[in-house]
């Protein structure tokens, strides 16, 4: 899938995850703040990579700002903000879920 316009999901509340998806021209970029990134960093970038993968985006620019997100809630907001970048959210992608 192609990124066609940049997208946000998430709230920077505690227990959540902020995502933005934009265009990217060199494979998956992950811009990650975290509090806790050196305990779960890796396993936040995991998530986002393997998301973004089974949706089809290769090339995306992500920015996530972390308050503590467990894993389930890092994949929807990402599913969310690559649904809105590619501008298929009349097609739920239910089987990367």
């Amino acid at each position: 899938m192609e990124i066609k316009e940049t997208a946000v999901a998430g709230t920077l509340e505690s227990s959540d995850i902020q995502i933005m998806v934009s265009e990217g021209t060199n494979g998956i970029a992950i811009d990650l703040q975290s509090d806790v990134e050196k305990q779960f960093g890796d396993q936040i970038r995991s998530v986002i990579t393997e998301t973004l993968n089974k949706l089809g985006v290769t090339d995306a620019k992500v920015k996530a700002v972390d308050k503590g997100a467990l894993d389930c809630v890092v994949k929807a907001r990402t599913i969310a903000a690559a649904q809105r970048a590619t501008d298929t959210t009349d097609q739920p992608a239910w089987e990367v879920l």
